[in-house]
């Protein structure tokens, strides 16, 4: 029996982006489709959508209406739409915590991006996936404050990341200064909006996509990388 191929995907996303956890839901069903035939490891590097966003975060509506000029009937068919897509890619962005839904809000990230950095050299990609998976849930179904240092260190403690060396991580320059070179490797590679995924550190698949797409991409990669290597052997 011959072994799955095994592949790496390098993803480029930001917490605050609906499209990143619906591409990344796609893609998982994408995956699971090549059951037995590829195996991916997944690791996530930082992207800001709003680099410059202040402590404090924006209220989603008013970030709309100043950024992209949406009116509020605008801004709520775009996140109907959004709703219903989520909802087929196998993720909901329902309010999942007690009580009356706080105001939804975006956040700076940069805080949230140095703590999966890290858990990614500390831990491994395996944790940073489930660090990252439980960020998007904190933002999108218990709108919780990502800019928060409590809420990212409680975040990780509860997947089992030591929260001393958590907290240190939230305000470490070097980490500081890396997710601005992720994000310059972005820009370098021609990407101006996530998730964007980087397959084997040589192909670059845009955007979120459906299942069969990704599926297809993956396949032709392996294939493409097989055939080279026969070439050379």
């Amino acid at each position: 029996m011959t072994a799955p191929a095994k592949i790496s995907i390098d993803v480029w996303s930001d917490v605050m982006c609906p499209w990143c956890i619906i591409g990344y839901s796609q893609l998982q069903k994408g995956l699971d489709s090549l059951s037995g035939e590829i195996e991916a490891e997944l690791r996530w590097h930082a992207f800001q959508l709003n680099p410059d966003m202040p402590e404090e975060g924006e209220e989603q509506q008013a970030h709309l209406a100043r950024k992209y000029g949406r009116t509020p009937e605008q801004a709520a068919a775009a996140r109907g739409q959004m709703k219903e897509i989520a909802a087929r890619a196998g993720y909901s962005f329902d309010y999942t915590g007690a009580g009356e839904a706080p105001q939804a809000r975006l956040w700076n990230t940069r805080r949230a991006h140095q703590l999966l950095l890290w858990t990614l050299a500390q831990y491994g990609a395996e944790k940073q996936t489930e660090l990252k998976l439980a960020l998007f849930d904190a933002h999108f179904q218990q709108r919780r404050n990502m800019s928060d240092p409590r809420v990212l260190i409680e975040i990780a403690s509860g997947l089992g990341i030591d929260p001393a060396a958590a907290e240190a991580a939230l305000d470490n320059p070097v980490l500081g200064q890396q997710v601005l070179e992720e994000q310059r490797m972005a820009y370098d590679m021609n990407v101006t909006g996530v998730p964007a995924m980087l397959v084997n550190g040589k192909f670059l698949i845009p955007g979120a996509q459906e299942p069969e797409t990704y599926a297809n991409a993956l396949r032709r990669v392996v294939a493409r990388e097989a055939e080279l290597a026969a070439r050379q052997a």
